[in-house]
């Protein structure tokens, strides 16, 4: 059964129309993204409500010179400048249908990942979800995804079981295991460099609720937090998830008053357990007294929501890397030049731990099978102004500086938010074959992406 396609209340295009002009009411709206430092500047955006919208759109693109960039949330905007493009924004591409039985979710293009899995709890489902439940599913799951159940269950592009696609020439056609093989490998993992996605077949899983929570320590415990958090992860099982953070949160009255206005070093974890084996596990974080512990068993919803993202758009600029190993001369490396004592301009620093089911290559996955790498680091500051971006430019030049002796050659799709050589994102060969299916299926370069396949 096909999806219905509802306007969705998230974002609106001020103009009723498809396409909102420079200069048209609701002009800033419209091309705005998520990241308010972004100042994204495509030649016309369209507002598609139906898959015949997207290829009216795709067909205005070619036939007028223009590139087509697309985004849902405009989440992953930033890294690729949107001059000459028409901007496909799918937000009004919403509605979620879950088959129970077969435990498969389809998904339109606008679709966030709250949408997903509220429609799924009903049912004792969920999906492989990120850390905030306002990010797009197609543009996460396009460039990997790692969430709380990645260690047990592996990549969101993985669980990808079929995408509908809207191709240069302006055909939609359905990508699959069976049917246009090729181009279903390339979009998990590759990107939006191949079509305009507008729906996803995502499998589910039955997983109604984890053992989740944070410990959280003062700043001046860092060092010791991230030493211990980088030993205990050597002997977990794949049930286990965790981060482990330093934050500098703002004076904001909506935080909770012992967190507001301080700096704190965190472990957050999800625990695929109860709480007598969850308990257990975090023994030896437990051993350092921290002054804050959250941890209990939640919900599936309340778990997507266990990162605490800001609730809303705001002004960033961030960057992230992969690395080979995490010990305590990096955790020192990195408690040194992030500086988040009060004055550095970065909010938060993390370091996943990756492997398990990640680490494995997958058979049945797309391009991105697995990533050859046991942690990811990833850091953001607030950047309201110029001045701001170079601020927290500066201070992750220095972050990557230290913690040099541990990157990875492999980088992560959805963690690059700068301009970065997308071959780094693949095993070896891998890229050759991806830019074999780019030339196939758009041979003009039609499609701009956030990391575009050349």
């Amino acid at each position: 059964m096909a999806l219905t396609y509802t306007e969705t209340t998230r974002r609106k295009a001020a103009s009723p129309d498809l396409l909102v002009l420079p200069g048209q009411a609701g002009w800033d709206d419209a091309r705005r993204a998520w990241n308010l430092a972004v100042d994204q500047r495509p030649a016309v955006v369209a507002f598609p409500e139906t898959a015949d919208d997207v290829v009216a759109a795709v067909d205005h693109a070619r036939t007028t010179g223009l590139r087509v960039a697309v985004q849902g949330t405009g989440h992953g905007a930033g890294s690729t400048p949107l001059d000459g493009t028409l901007l496909i924004n799918t937000a009004r591409l919403t509605g979620v249908e879950i088959d129970a039985e077969a435990r498969v979710a389809r998904v339109a293009a606008g679709a966030v990942w709250r949408d997903v899995v509220d429609a799924g709890v009903e049912h004792g489902l969920t999906a492989l979800h990120g850390s905030a439940g306002d990010v797009g599913v197609v543009g996460y799951s396009l460039g990997g995804g790692v969430g709380w159940l990645a260690r047990k269950h592996g990549l969101a592009s993985s669980s990808v079981l079929s995408a509908r696609v809207v191709t240069a020439d302006g055909d939609i056609v359905r990508a699959d295991p069976e049917t246009h093989a090729d181009l279903f490998w390339a979009l998990r993992g590759g990107g939006g460099s191949f079509g305009v996605v507008t729906e996803l077949e995502l499998a589910l899983l039955p997983v109604a609720d984890a053992y989740a929570g944070w410990l959280i320590w003062p700043i001046e415990h860092a060092s010791d937090v991230l030493c211990r958090w980088a030993e205990w992860t050597r002997d977990l099982p794949d049930e286990l998830t965790s981060i482990g953070r330093l934050l500098q949160l703002p004076p904001l009255p909506e935080l909770p008053e012992p967190l507001r206005g301080r700096q704190l070093a965190v472990v957050e974890a999800a625990y695929l357990g109860d709480v007598r084996g969850g308990r257990a596990l975090l023994g030896p974080l437990l051993e350092l007294d921290p002054e804050l512990d959250t941890f209990a068993m939640v919900s599936a919803q309340d778990l997507m929501e266990l990162h605490r993202d800001p609730p809303g758009p705001v002004p960033g600029r961030g960057e992230g890397w992969l690395l080979d190993a995490f010990d305590d001369r990096a955790a020192h490396a990195i408690v040194g030049s992030a500086a988040m004592d009060g004055t550095s301009p970065l909010l938060s620093v993390e370091v996943r731990h990756l492997e398990g089911a990640l680490g494995r290559p997958d058979p049945n996955g797309g391009v991105l099978g697995h990533l050859d790498a046991p942690y990811a680091l990833y850091a953001i500051g607030t950047a309201p102004t110029p001045e701001g971006v170079a601020a927290v430019d500066r201070q992750l030049a220095l972050l990557r500086t230290a913690t040099e002796p541990w990157l990875a050659r492999q980088r992560y799709h959805n963690f690059a938010e700068r301009d970065v050589d997308p071959v780094s994102f693949y095993v070896e060969g891998s890229y050759a074959r991806l830019a074999q299916v780019r030339e196939r299926v758009d041979p003009d370069g039609l499609f701009l992406a956030k990391h575009t396949i050349v």
